[in-house]
């Protein structure tokens, strides 16, 4: 039924968020017309988490085998994390900065992982 996840990075600046994705991340894309990138991502999975007494919200996170290696990688880019890294029982994450001031996670989960289930 389902093919696919679509999410949505909504930015002031939108041309270097997306040269960002594109160059410095490498994502593969197509141009939807007029310089419209849509970015393949690597394979997802979907938790839900209790709200805790806050107000529902989603986040975004980019799974890494190596949290430590792909900051490695993205600091010889000139990329460098942003606020504190943080780290549980069940992974470690990490904040990289867009161009447009945004941030984007990044997240070296320690339990199993569901986006391989289909396989590659």
């Amino acid at each position: 039924m389902m093919t696919g996840t679509h999410a949505i990075l909504y930015s002031t600046d939108a041309d270097a968020d997306r040269a960002f994705l594109r160059d410095v991340l490498g994502f593969p894309h197509v141009d939807a017309g007029g310089g419209w990138l849509i970015f393949q991502l690597p394979p997802a999975e979907l938790g839900v988490h209790p709200a805790e007494g806050g107000a529902p919200s989603s986040e975004l996170y980019l799974m890494c085998d190596d949290l430590d290696a792909t900051l490695a990688v993205l600091a010889a880019k000139g990329v460098h994390t942003v606020g504190e890294r943080s780290e549980a029982r069940w992974g470690v994450r990490a904040w990289i900065p867009l161009p447009s001031g945004a941030t984007l996670g990044l997240y070296e989960p320690r339990h199993p992982v569901a986006r391989d289930l289909l396989g590659p």
